[in-house]
């Protein structure tokens, strides 16, 4: 399924996009698309079936706005240096164990939601990334089988980065990570079972139309399922906690100077094979 949240920011209602590509109302069926959801089969169940018998009314999607596909996002874990090639352009070893570091949870917005240039930025960057989205709980897992059971579904993540912020700041990453409005996600929660193999998805990202990130998940150093099995050694995953597996080749730092960074008036654009598409405009906070 392709589960989304639409409407005016902070007052969403859920929907499902289904296989014809109309819009459906799933408000009488679900409060919310959350972490509950997600860890109750009965309902996702119930969602699927009314979805199958044509019983949920169509939502006109005209001039509707499209928010995060998850309400209430418990935490956000985000996995740095996760693929070769990005780890290459960056002049880094591939690391041996996962790079991890946290986002907030009100960094996210919606996938075509104005993204903030912070007051004194140089060095803004984009990522595409693949976002996992936990649907049952994982505690000191054993195997990346037992990781991959975990997720409930997959969407598209703009892991916006301010390398000033985050590099040459002093501390760790997060004053890079955390500006407002640096996390887009969606447009879709598309459910686990429409993604047989999260290690075959192309990402790809554009700014002001020009090709920056053409990449493939099967380059991930560690896959989701071992992503999801070494963070619960360290801490506990959640229903409706996000995993955000990091980033190919392409991004502003990479590129030889003057780096491109992002400035107010730019537009990015990135996609995920079958998770959909997002489009963001910069503007100065």
């Amino acid at each position: 399924m392709k589960l989304l949240r639409v409407g005016t920011a902070g007052a969403e209602r859920p929907a499902l996009l289904d296989a014809d590509g109309t819009l459906r109302d799933l408000s009488d069926l679900v409060p919310d698309i959350d972490g509950a959801l997600l860890a109750d089969d009965a309902a996702l169940d119930r969602i699927r079936a009314a979805a199958g018998a044509g019983e949920l009314p169509v939502l006109d999607g005209t001039g509707l706005r499209i928010g995060p596909p998850l309400g209430r996002i418990g935490k956000i874990v985000c996995i740095g240096l996760n693929y070769h090639d990005h780890a290459r352009e960056t002049g880094v070893e591939p690391p041996s164990e996962p790079v991890v570091f946290l986002k907030a949870p009100d960094t996210v917005v919606g996938p075509d939601d104005t993204v903030l240039v912070p007051r004194g930025s140089r060095k803004t960057d984009w990522e595409v990334e693949l976002a996992v989205v936990i649907g049952r709980t994982a505690r000191y897992l054993e195997s990346a089988e037992e990781g991959l059971a975990c997720v409930a579904g997959y969407a598209v993540a703009h892991d916006v980065s301010e390398r000033e912020f985050q590099i040459e700041r002093g501390g760790t990453w997060d004053k890079g990570k955390n500006c407002e409005t640096f996390n887009p996600l969606g447009p879709w929660l598309v459910t686990a079972d429409e993604v047989p193999d999260p290690q075959a998805l192309g990402l790809k990202l554009w700014v002001n139309g020009e090709l920056k990130q053409d990449g493939t998940t099967a380059d991930q150093i560690f896959p989701v399922g071992e992503v999801v099995r070494y963070l619960s050694r360290f801490m506990t995953l959640h229903p409706g906690d996000v995993v955000n597996t990091g980033t190919p080749a392409g991004v502003a730092m990479g590129h030889p100077e003057p780096k491109p960074y992002l400035r107010a008036g730019d537009v990015v654009e990135l996609e995920i094979d079958g998770l959909g598409r997002q489009r963001q405009e910069l503007k100065d906070a």
